[in-house]
């Protein structure tokens, strides 16, 4: 299995209901290692940007209207398998269809208010590391 890097989000639901801590702890039990991470709260053209790829789907105003709604806090994941990993800790973008003990399925209000984004893909992952942090932002952990 393969070292790899992953973008993760707490979005602002998440934030609102303290449970950055909570998310860390499982990306932690399950062996990712958190290498950058920030709060920060997402302009208007920063949010669209980001999610220009939805950018023609029904729910892309209301996403970026949500992920501007409070602070979010952004990191890079790092581990073996990290993006597929980090989907299992997150569970179904639709809490009701998430596997129980998944971050989604035991905190997760809706679709939409989920708490947590990851990178679906390696190419997407590198894009979305890149978007938010520089690569002298990133720490490697060695020990």
């Amino acid at each position: 299995m393969a070292i790899e890097r992953t973008l993760s989000i707490v979005k602002p639901d998440g934030v609102q209901k303290n449970l950055i801590g909570e998310v860390y702890r499982r990306f932690e039990q399950a062996g990712l290692r958190i290498v950058a991470a920030r709060m920060i709260q997402l302009g208007q053209a920063q949010a669209e940007a980001f999610y220009a790829v939805h950018r023609e789907r029904p729910f892309y105003r209301d996403l970026v209207s949500y992920m501007i709604s409070g602070p979010v806090v952004v990191q890079v994941l790092e581990g073996e398998s990290a993006i597929e990993r980090n989907r299992e800790i997150m569970g179904a973008t639709d809490p009701k269809k998430a596997a129980k003990g998944t971050i989604r399925a035991d905190f997760a209000a809706s679709i939409e208010e989920n708490v947590v984004h990851g990178s679906d893909g390696p190419d997407t992952a590198r894009n979305e590391i890149a978007f938010f942090f520089a690569q002298s932002d990133i720490c490697p952990r060695r020990r």
